[in-house]
C-alpha cells in the first residue's frame, strides 16, 4: 500500500468520517495501514481545526455534534433530495420509528407541516427537531444516553420497543451493500437499529450514494429485510444496478 503524505491522509480521514458519520480508531488505522497513535494525532489536529468531533474510540462528523445548528453538513443537498423523496411515504395517522443523524435531520425538516402522525425515537436530538412540527406527537424512549451514538441504550429501552409495532422505521446507515446488507462499525448502533427494525412493519433506509457498496465489520441485517432504499440518485441510475434485483424498493 502506498504511504500517504500527512496532508492527504488527513483529507482521506476527514472524508471517511463525513461519509460514515462516525469512524473508529481501529477502522481508520486498518484502512490507512498506519498505527492507531498516528490516527490519534491526526484526529487531534482535525479536532483542533474544528473539522471533526472526537468521541470515545474514534471521531464523528462535525454535523452530528449535539446542538450544533445552522452549519453546512456534508452532502447536504443530496440529503435534501433524499428527504423530499422519503416524506412521500408518510401518511396521516402513522406510527413512525425514527433514528438519528444528519440525513434523518433533513427528513424531519421536510415533513409537511399539516401531517398528523406519531413519531417515536431513541435519539434526543431527533426529538428536539420533531418538536418543531406542530402536528406531530413525539415520544422519546428514556434511559441512558450514549455519548457515541447519541441515542438511548440499554435493556429497558429495548423492552419498551418490543411493545411497539410501528408502521414505518426511518434510519440512516453507515454501510450498505447488495450482498452484505446494512453494516456498521459500532456495536451500540447495531443493537439500536436491530431493535428499531424488530419493532417495525416496514423499514426505510436513507443513504447518500457515497455509502453504496460499502461494508463495515458489524452486520445489522440483510438487504432483503429492508423495504425501501432512498438515495439522491434516480432509481435507474447505473450506481444502483446491483440493487435492482433485490427485494428492496428503490426511491
Amino acid at each position: 500500500m502506498v504511504t500517504l503524505l500527512k496532508k492527504d491522509r488527513k483529507e482521506l480521514i476527514l472524508r471517511q468520517i463525513n461519509v460514515h458519520s462516525r469512524v473508529s480508531f481501529n477502522d481508520l488505522a486498518t484502512m490507512l495501514n498506519v498505527s492507531e497513535d498516528t490516527i490519534r494525532r491526526d484526529l487531534n489536529e482535525l479536532s483542533s481545526e474544528q473539522k471533526i468531533v472526537k468521541v470515545k474510540g474514534g471521531a464523528m462528523a462535525k454535523g452530528n455534534e449535539f446542538l450544533v445548528e445552522n452549519q453546512q453538513n456534508f452532502a447536504q443537498e443530496s440529503k435534501k433530495i433524499i428527504a423530499k423523496k422519503a416524506v412521500k411515504l408518510l401518511k396521516d395517522g402513522m406510527l413512525v420509528l425514527v433514528g438519528g443523524g444528519t440525513t434523518v435531520r433533513e427528513f424531519i425538516a421536510a415533513i409537511p407541516e399539516n401531517l398528523k402522525a406519531t413519531f417515536v425515537t431513541l435519539n434526543p436530538y431527533t426529538c428536539i427537531h420533531l418538536m418543531a412540527k406542530p402536528n406531530i406527537d413525539t415520544i422519546l424512549v428514556g434511559g441512558k444516553v450514549s455519548n457515541y451514538s447519541q441515542a438511548v441504550i440499554g435493556g429497558d429501552a429495548f423492552l419498551k420497543l418490543r411493545e411497539i409495532k410501528a408502521d414505518l422505521c426511518v434510519v440512516g446507515t453507515n454501510g450498505i451493500d447488495p450482498e452484505n446488507g446494512l453494516t456498521d462499525s459500532h456495536w451500540e448502533t447495531v443493537e439500536i437499529k436491530k431493535a428499531l427494525f424488530q419493532a417495525s412493519k416496514k423499514i426505510m433506509v436513507l443513504a447518500i450514494s457515497e455509502k453504496l457498496n460499502s461494508t463495515l465489520n458489524l452486520k445489522i441485517c440483510n438487504l432483503d429485510e429492508v423495504n425501501y432504499l432512498v438515495t439522491e440518485l434516480d432509481k435507474d441510475h447505473e450506481c444502483l444496478d446491483n440493487y435492482q434485483n433485490k427485494k428492496v424498493v428503490l426511491l
